[in-house]
């Protein structure tokens, strides 16, 4: 079964998380990356939304059933080819040459979280569903590019008490810090007011990705010098 499904509205991709929790492992990984090299390949495209088709989950992160049997057979290169694969997945969010717009229509925890930050704009239901970091709870520390990445989307004393709390954020919440650009009440009105956003954009491809390469160039730096000693050690699972 595809973890990732595409399809369009006019100029404006949409990619579809479709498995359920959607949560994060070297399937999802690797499908992440084809739909996203796929998706710019089309030159008409202008934008592209990111959403789910679950009804409670945007994402809950990485795959426990996975990684903990990985982690006890000491499938130490599975994992870490998995991280620099999600490494490369945040870098090409990160550095795409539209604007990429996430429509969380429910719960968005921990790599899930992570991956909605990447994006460059952010959208969410207020009725349900909620925004959390529990890596604290769960004894993982961020990898230093997510750290920087996740500071462009959410303000220093939101992400502060985000990642030292574990605490859940609703979509209120973070609308009046402006991590998300609007809360809306339905997954309805959150897909139509998602896709009215994406479709206000008509930017030349060569400038918005100039803009995005100068804007991350800290951020992919960090990434690319800070994340990989750190995987190819796992020293961040110890």
């Amino acid at each position: 079964m595809q973890t990732i499904s595409t399809t369009y509205d006019g100029d404006v991709a949409i990619l579809t998380m479709q498995n359920g929790e959607n949560r994060h492992n070297p399937q999802f990984s690797q499908e992440m990356l084809a739909a996203l090299d796929s998706i710019v390949n089309k030159e008409t495209v202008k934008a592209l939304v990111i959403t789910s088709s679950d009804e409670k989950s945007f994402s809950l992160g990485i795959d426990t059933d996975w990684l903990m049997p990985a982690m006890k057979t000491q499938n130490f290169e599975q994992i870490k080819q998995f991280m620099f694969d999600m490494d490369e997945v945040f870098k090409t969010l990160l550095l795409f040459p539209v604007p990429v717009i996430a429509a969380i229509n429910g719960h968005a925890f921990g790599n899930g979280a992570i991956l909605a930050c990447a994006c460059d704009f952010r959208f969410m239901r207020s009725d349900k569903g909620f925004f959390c970091f529990p890596e604290v709870d769960l004894s993982i520390p961020f990898l230093p590019g997510m750290i920087e990445f996740v500071k462009k989307a959410i303000p220093y004393y939101r992400f502060n008490e985000m990642c030292l709390s574990g605490r859940r954020v609703s979509g209120k919440e973070l609308a009046t810090d402006h991590v998300v650009e609007c809360a809306y009440e339905s997954q309805a009105t959150l897909m139509e007011g998602a896709l009215n956003y994406a479709k206000s954009f008509d930017k030349k491809r060569s400038i918005f990705a100039e803009h995005k390469k100068r804007f991350h160039k800290q951020i992919i730096e960090t990434i690319d010098v800070e994340n990989k000693p750190l995987i190819e050690s796992l020293s961040l699972m110890v």
